[in-house]
């Protein structure tokens, strides 16, 4: 079963002492790829360090929103000049994560805004996928997609929006990434909407170190836990965890160009 993991964390503290083993572990368990998001300036060169230590990891560069109040303008400039310098970088897949939340009442919804404009822009400008953060905003973000129209799309990170919702996104040429939220039995209404999702509109994630499947409560998430989150999803389905590999990684690999 040939996965991709389309949403990780890494390079975070989290996994310091045995990032190894667990990069061995999840290939052993047929976790072929994954994609490490930068979230603030300062993890972006010790992601860059990481993933140049291995061919089957890739990065996205990102401005968080969460973090917005870490976040300087001069940071929005320093990320075009990463993007500009790795451009054409084989291991340089997207940029994220970026995005809008609304369910944070500190974090100030115009600055957040005009940061997501901004790195947009840059997705724009050099050609990449844009991989997004929405909670509780879908409305103001697909308006500001349908202002951009990203040639490449993106994904919609931990997707648990509503059915038309999903439609906007397909046509705006996003994908939906689906990990452990959908896994638990009480998010009804989540594993509703997914069973209506077309194949080629759905990646796998699981935004390690967080997010953890129904399978492992209260642990640390890991890119090791895709084939279970793969098969949980494909249960709610109604399909093989086979079909859905063999489809979530074909559009992950069509999303990135690999």
């Amino acid at each position: 079963m040939g996965l991709i993991d389309s949403h990780t964390h890494l390079d975070f503290p989290d996994f310091d002492a045995d990032r190894t083993q667990l990069l061995a572990r999840s290939r052993a368990s047929g976790v072929e790829q994954m994609v490490v998001l930068g979230v603030y300036q300062h993890n972006w060169q010790r992601l860059w360090d990481l993933v140049q230590t291995d061919t089957q990891l890739y990065a996205a560069f990102g401005l968080h929103p969460v973090y917005l109040n870490e976040h300087r303008p001069e940071h929005v400039l320093e990320l075009g000049q990463w993007l500009s310098r790795l451009a054409g970088h084989p291991q340089l897949c997207a940029v994220g994560e970026i995005g809008l939340d609304y369910f944070l009442p500190e974090l100030d919804r115009e600055g957040q805004q005009q940061l997501f404009e901004a790195q947009l822009q840059l997705a724009a400008d050099f050609q990449l996928p844009a991989l997004l953060h929405v909670r509780r905003s879908h409305a103001q973000v697909i308006a500001t997609l349908k202002r951009f129209r990203l040639q490449r799309g993106g994904i919609i990170h931990a997707f648990a929006g509503s059915r038309e919702e999903a439609r906007e996104y397909l046509k705006l040429g996003f994908k939906l990434g689906l990990g452990g939220a959908a896994t638990w039995p009480q998010a009804l209404r989540l594993r509703k909407v997914i069973v209506d999702l077309p194949l080629d509109a759905i990646v796998l994630e699981t935004d390690s170190p967080d997010m953890a499947p129904a399978m492992y409560p209260n642990q640390r998430n890991s890119p090791e836990h895709l084939p279970d989150i793969c098969q949980a999803l494909a249960e709610v389905m109604g399909i093989s965890p086979e079909r859905l590999a063999e489809t979530s990684t074909a559009n992950a690999r069509e999303l990135f160009g690999w």
